[in-house]
């Protein structure tokens, strides 16, 4: 398998009580078994109102290299993904979110599609795990998206990925809602960021309830996709 030498994990959480220690565990497990001792966990609370905030708090001390960024209230997951990128120091950087939606173990199969020159390594769902209705408008949703800002990839919201450093520094981030996964790939691919895509698992919620798909959120995000557009497509920026 491909090594790598240092590695920062960090996952966004909002309401994650029931998985975030988990994760911990599953994360430091991880990082054992691949021999990386070069290492950051962080978790980044947006505002959090179920008790996740005092569980990370006791968390820490715990585990060696455990850090929590906590937002004074809930300012939406773009500005837990741009907290999180600041945040990372490692020369890569791995991301998922708190619901463990996603399995951290899973993280070697990231790694192993590394090759020379590689920079972005994102996973793919190889099933969606949500109800009908999620799974209907993530469908129309990608479909879109991909065609409308001419995406070279399968899956935009597919939250597992592993990024090397300096190429997040080639790019800044501005969105404050979910349409930062857009901004995120488009802009390392605007950047020439060269990437590979595995297939990942995709699991039900165990804990919570999204986020994301509501009405309010989705008029919201419809209209941030319009004022995207014309930078990153046609002005191909990456700040």
């Amino acid at each position: 398998m491909t090594t790598i030498n240092s590695i920062s994990i960090f996952f966004p959480c909002y309401n994650d009580k029931g998985t975030v220690e988990k994760l911990l565990n599953d994360s430091v497990a991880t990082i054992n078994k691949l021999g990386v001792e070069d290492y950051e966990i962080i978790f980044i609370d947006d505002g959090s109102t179920d008790g996740a905030r005092e569980l990370l708090a006791s968390l820490q001390g715990r585990t060696p290299n455990f850090k929590v960024i906590l937002h004074e209230k809930n300012f939406g997951y773009g500005r837990v993904l741009r907290s999180g990128f600041a945040a990372a120091s490692k020369e890569w950087i791995f991301y998922s979110d708190g619901d463990a939606q996603y399995d951290v173990k899973e993280l070697p199969l990231l790694i192993s599609a590394l090759e020379e020159g590689v920079d972005f390594v994102s996973g793919y769902k190889m099933k969606r795990n949500d109800s009908l209705s999620r799974i209907i408008l993530g469908k129309v949703y990608q479909w879109g998206i991909k065609i409308i800002f001419m995406l070279k990839i399968r899956d935009v919201d597919c939250n597992f990925r592993l990024i090397r450093k300096y190429k997040m520094d080639q790019i800044t981030l501005r969105s404050d809602s979910g349409s930062v996964c857009l901004e995120l790939v488009k802009k390392l691919q605007n950047a020439k960021a060269i990437m590979r895509q595995v297939p990942v698992h995709h699991y039900s919620r165990i804990y919570g309830h999204s986020q994301f798909f509501n009405i309010k959120r989705i008029n919201t995000m419809v209209i941030t996709l319009f004022k995207l557009w014309w930078p990153l497509v046609i002005l191909k920026k990456t700040k």
